[in-house]
């Protein structure tokens, strides 16, 4: 398999848009999502039990997040598994006391307000320049170097037309 990056992605980490908190520590994520936190006045919050929501385990933003947030550990036992980014937005705008990640398209949902980590937001600008924690490159793998129909549709991905299309869908593109 041939890996080809063809545009990243920041995860947000994300509250519902009405907790105090401005920001968190890379720490107090991984705190949270282990579940070694749960109150939210532990993080200067209100108190209130923390609703982690986090994708399903088939999801590679998953094993991402594990990855880059979490030094590999455990999710917490009662974290909410979802099938997608719209429904970790959905609850976490629902639940004054919910917490999840998702890809920086989805930052703009109701009720929902993004939290700065270590005073970095996630944007197309700290993804880029590597300073936003929870960035990742997205692929594109074929069975070997691509031709035909499949080094086309390569081509045109990572061209100036596939790129303004990474943009406008709210992934960075790789330039």
């Amino acid at each position: 398999m041939r890996p080809t990056i063809v545009a990243y992605d920041g995860m947000a980490v994300i509250t519902n848009s009405g907790n105090p908190i401005k920001g968190l520590t890379k720490r107090q994520v991984e705190q949270i999502f282990t579940g070694e936190v749960t109150d939210w006045s532990a993080l200067g919050g209100s108190s209130g039990k923390i609703s982690v929501y986090t994708r399903n385990t088939s999801s590679g933003t998953y094993s991402d997040f594990k990855e880059l947030a979490m030094k590999k550990r455990d999710y917490a036992p009662s974290a909410q598994k979802m099938a997608g980014n719209e429904q970790i937005a959905s609850e976490v705008g629902k639940n004054a006391n919910g917490v999840g990640y998702v890809g920086l398209a989805y930052t703009k949902a109701g009720g929902i307000k993004v939290m700065a980590i270590d005073g970095v937001m996630p944007s197309t600008q700290s993804v880029h320049a590597k300073t936003y924690p929870y960035a990742r490159p997205t692929f594109y793998y074929t069975n070997g170097e691509p031709s035909g129909g499949a080094k086309e549709f390569v081509d045109f991905t990572v061209g100036p037309a596939g790129q303004k299309i990474v943009g406008q869908v709210g992934f960075v593109p790789i330039k």
